[in-house]
């Protein structure tokens, strides 16, 4: 892989160096049942739950004020972390109970499967430095006035991060996002076990769970999920509309917008802003035939950027909102190095290992076409322009962004009106 080799030793040695002491605490090893706590669902849409059964860890209402008055801590939740415990509850992890214990985590790092075999992206852990808090502690996690939910600790270890940051992330360099997550955000050990879910935080976007999601989605048809974390401009639209037309696609299908509503990259558009971009658009192309086929919602998720298994992360949760399909664009979750601008990933590494696990994890990859915009005849293919001689017109990010601040008309081949609107009006 690229990468910002140079500063990988370095970085590589303040991981050692941090976890030069590791030994594994006592921890009571056996392997959670996958299914213990789940409550079966009926299900709708045409795709079943990865592993058999969607999750639903919610406690009935009348239980839930006993359920935490029995914590004997309480945990506020970062945004990383409500995102997770959000999808446990909901089933977005299915088949996870709770956060994985050592023999889950250590599976998923060295295999990128559970215990079961069950293919598995990636580790879905909770963190603390906080000695007090051991096997049988029971945490109440709380986020911004929400109780989520509680936690009942059966696994407690010093995880081993380089190994953990090589295995997930393909680099232990701190120039990569998620291994600066790993290495400085989060605590010195990991905690796995039960969770039993009390409520739902209010966020800048609805987010549907897959149980909701699954009843509105056809049962007849393919299902195929287009993941973002920017506003849609033309050419997005114009990708994940044609993908309804790709070889492994009935002709039914509809295709899902499912962008992630978590903590992103510093440089993204602020998530309050985002979201309006995405209901003006909804609105705009309602009633044309690319949006009649077009479905949209919104998933509490926290991008790590770790490339091709990040793919494979996203492909599993998708499946469990319902989706068969899922497109897979150029660099998918890819990262640069925030030193050298190199990339960590080729740009179809994620596609390439998607494409190989697409029938193990019951989820086809549509690998996104590369458009480019002609006067000619509109959105076509780069090869085809090459083909046909056709001249590409191009717009840079930093031209488009410099437009927006200078009030400058923005081409609509480009950027949809409503959205440039919302920009323009809403981000600084």
């Amino acid at each position: 892989r690229k990468g910002a080799r140079g500063s990988m030793v370095l970085s590589l040695s303040l991981l050692l160096a941090s976890a030069s002491a590791y030994t594994l605490t006592a921890t009571r090893s056996a392997i959670r049942p996958q299914t213990s706590h789940a409550v079966s669902v009926n299900m709708v849409a045409k795709q079943v739950p990865h592993g058999g059964t969607l999750v639903d860890l919610f406690v009935a209402d009348g239980e839930k004020e006993s359920v935490a008055a029995s914590a004997d801590v309480t945990i506020e939740l970062n945004d990383r972390q409500s995102c997770d415990v959000q999808l446990l509850c909901n089933g977005g992890f299915s088949p996870l109970t709770g956060f994985m214990n050592e023999a889950e985590y250590n599976s998923v790092v060295e295999g990128m499967k559970l215990p079961s075999g069950l293919i598995f992206g990636l580790p879905v852990v909770m963190d603390t430095s906080d000695s007090a808090i051991d096997v049988g502690t029971k945490i109440l996690m709380t986020y911004q006035g929400t109780n989520m939910a509680l936690m009942t600790v059966e696994s407690k270890w010093r995880p081993d991060k380089p190994k953990e940051c090589l295995e997930c992330y393909g680099t232990a360099s701190i120039e990569h996002p998620g291994v600066r997550m790993v290495a400085m955000e989060r605590g010195t050990h990991y905690i796995g076990g039960p969770l039993q879910g009390l409520g739902v935080p209010t966020r800048d976007f609805p987010c549907k769970t897959p149980k909701e999601l699954r009843e509105e989605l056809p049962d007849d048809a393919d299902v195929v999920a287009f993941q973002c974390r920017n506003p849609v401009h033309r050419a997005h639209y114009e990708l994940f509309t044609r993908a309804l037309d790709a070889s492994n696609v009935a002709d039914n299908a509809v295709v899902l917008v499912h962008p992630t509503c978590g903590p992103t990259q510093e440089e993204d558009i602020p998530g309050p802003v985002r979201f309006k971009t995405y209901e003006v658009l909804q609105e705009e192309t309602k009633d044309t035939d690319s949006g009649k086929r077009t479905r949209w919602a919104y998933l509490p998720y926290s991008m790590h950027m770790a490339g091709p298994r990040e793919a494979i992360h996203h492909m599993m949760i998708r499946k469990n909102f319902g989706c068969t399909h899922f497109i897979i664009g150029r660099d998918m979750a890819g990262s640069k190095s925030s030193v050298t601008g190199e990339d960590f990933y080729g740009a179809f590494d994620a596609q390439d290992l998607a494409k190989s696990k697409a029938d193990e994890l019951g989820v086809q990859a549509v690998p996104s076409l590369n458009l480019v915009y002609t006067a000619e005849e509109g959105y076509v293919t780069a090869e085809y322009a090459k083909e046909k001689d056709f001249g590409v017109k191009k717009l840079s990010g930093t031209k488009f962004r410099k437009m927006l601040r200078d009030g400058e008309d923005i081409p609509e081949w480009f950027a949809f009106k409503s959205v440039v609107d919302v920009l323009r009006a809403e981000w600084k």
